[in-house]
C-alpha cells in the first residue's frame, strides 16, 4: 500500500527535536520558526512534556468516555484559569476541525436555527460543517455545498447586521485573526459590534482560536485583545505541542444534555497529560508575556526591512507580505539558511515559532533576512 498522495512535501525528514531546534536524518540542523502550523507551543519536546506524558503512558495510555476520568476535570480547572473563562465549561476531541464542527453543531442546537455567517478567506477546517465555513471553493466537495453558510466581508458590520437581523441565522463563526488567509485580524470594534448584534438577535458568536490562541498573540485568546467574551471558543493546536487534541469552551447559558456531543478518544488520559504539560510549562516559563514581548520586537524590527511590503499580526502570529521580486525568500530560508517558516500564498511568509522563542533567536531571524535581501 502506498500513501494517499495529498501533501506536497519539503524534501526534508525530521528525526529529532528539542527546543527550536529541529535535526533532519541527514543530520543537518534547522532553526523552527513555524512550529508545525502553530502545533508546537512550548518547544520541541520539553522535559517537563516528556517526563509527565511518560509517567502517564507507564499508568494509563486510553480508556473511553465511558467512564470517569479526573485529568479532564484538572484540564478544565487549569485551562479556565488561565484563559479567565473559569465559569466556562469544556468538551474535549482531538482537532481544531473536530472542535469547530462541534461549535456549530452546538450552536444550532442551542438556537434551533441552521445557518451560520462566516468571513471572506475564512479557514476552519476539512470535515463537513468546517469546510463549509471555509472560504476555499476547491476544498469543499460538491458532498459539502450547502446553503447554511453565508460569507461577508472582514469588518464589514452592515453585512452581519442585514443578515443576523433576518432571525434566520444561529451563529457567527469567526477567527481571532484569520492564519491561512495570511494573517488578518478583525478590528476590535468590529468584534465588539458582531458580538452585540448576536446577543440583539439571540445568535450564537463562535471564536475560532485554533491558530490564534493559547498565548500565542499575546494574551491566551486573540479575541481578548478586543475585551469581547464568546459564547463559544474552540482551541487545538498549540494546545497539546504536537499531541492531537482539541476543545470546545461553552458560556454556561448554552446547557449540555447526554449524548448531544461524543467523541471516543477526545479527552483520553494521554492528550490531557499533554495538554496539562502545554498549561503548565506555559506559567512556569510566563509564555505568553514572551510571546508578547519578542512578538512585538520581531513585528518592530521586521516592518523596517524594505522587502517587506507589509507586517501584520500579534505577538508570535506574524505575516509578513512580500515586495514583488522577492517570492524566493521563503525557499532561501530554508533551503540555504535551514530555517522554517510557513507560508500564505505565494507572497506571504508566516511566522508561528515556539512561545518560548528568545530574543537573540529573533535577532538571527532578521539578520537572516537582510543578510538574503540586501
Amino acid at each position: 500500500m502506498e500513501l494517499f498522495d495529498v501533501y506536497k512535501l519539503w524534501p526534508i525528514e525530521p528525526v529529532k527535536a528539542k527546543g527550536l531546534k529541529i535535526w533532519d536524518k541527514d543530520g543537518v540542523e534547522y532553526t523552527d520558526l513555524y512550529g508545525g502550523h502553530a502545533v508546537i507551543s512550548i518547544g520541541h519536546c520539553h522535559d517537563t512534556y516528556v517526563n509527565m506524558l511518560q509517567e502517564q503512558l507507564n499508568r494509563l495510555g486510553f480508556y473511553s468516555n465511558a467512564v470517569q476520568n479526573s485529568l479532564q476535570r484538572e484540564l478544565a480547572a487549569s485551562l479556565g484559569r488561565a484563559c479567565g473563562y473559569e465559569d466556562f465549561a469544556l468538551f474535549l476531541c482531538n482537532s481544531g476541525a473536530e472542535a469547530n464542527e462541534n461549535a456549530l453543531k452546538l450552536a444550532s442546537f442551542h438556537t434551533g436555527k441552521s445557518r451560520f455567517i462566516a468571513f471572506e478567506k475564512a479557514f476552519h477546517g476539512r470535515t463537513f460543517g468546517a469546510v463549509a465555513a471555509t472560504d476555499n471553493p476547491k476544498i469543499r466537495a460538491p458532498f459539502n455545498q450547502t446553503e447554511h453558510i453565508t460569507f461577508v466581508p472582514m469588518n464589514d458590520i452592515a453585512a452581519v447586521d442585514k443578515y443576523l437581523s433576518t432571525g434566520e441565522y444561529a451563529g457567527v463563526i469567526i477567527e481571532g485573526i484569520q492564519g491561512v488567509a495570511g494573517i488578518y485580524e478583525p478590528d476590535a470594534q468590529f468584534l465588539q459590534e458582531v458580538s452585540s448584534l448576536c446577543k440583539k438577535h439571540s445568535a450564537a458568536l463562535i471564536l475560532d482560536e485554533v491558530q490564534s490562541g493559547y498565548g500565542r498573540t499575546g494574551k491566551f485568546f486573540a479575541h481578548q485583545h478586543s475585551g469581547v467574551v464568546p459564547d463559544i471558543v474552540t482551541t487545538a493546536k498549540g494546545m497539546g505541542n504536537g499531541f492531537p487534541i482539541g476543545g470546545v469552551l461553552v458560556a454556561p447559558h448554552i446547557k449540555p444534555s447526554y449524548g448531544m456531543l461524543g467523541t471516543t478518544f477526545g479527552g483520553n488520559h494521554l492528550a490531557c497529560t499533554a495538554a496539562l504539560a502545554v498549561l503548565k510549562v506555559m506559567e512556569d516559563e510566563n509564555l505568553v508575556e514572551n510571546a508578547n514581548t519578542v512578538g512585538e520586537y520581531l513585528i518592530a524590527e521586521l516592518s523596517k526591512l524594505p522587502v517587506f511590503k507589509e507586517v501584520r499580526g500579534r505577538g508570535l502570529m506574524i505575516g509578513l507580505e512580500l515586495n514583488p521580486g522577492y517570492e524566493t525568500l521563503r525557499d532561501k530560508l530554508l533551503f540555504e539558511e535551514h530555517i522554517f517558516t510557513g507560508g500564505a500564498g505565494a507572497n506571504v511568509i508566516r511566522l508561528l515559532p515556539p512561545l518560548n522563542i528568545t530574543k537573540e533567536v529573533a535577532d538571527l531571524f532578521i539578520a537572516t533576512v537582510k543578510k538574503l535581501t540586501e
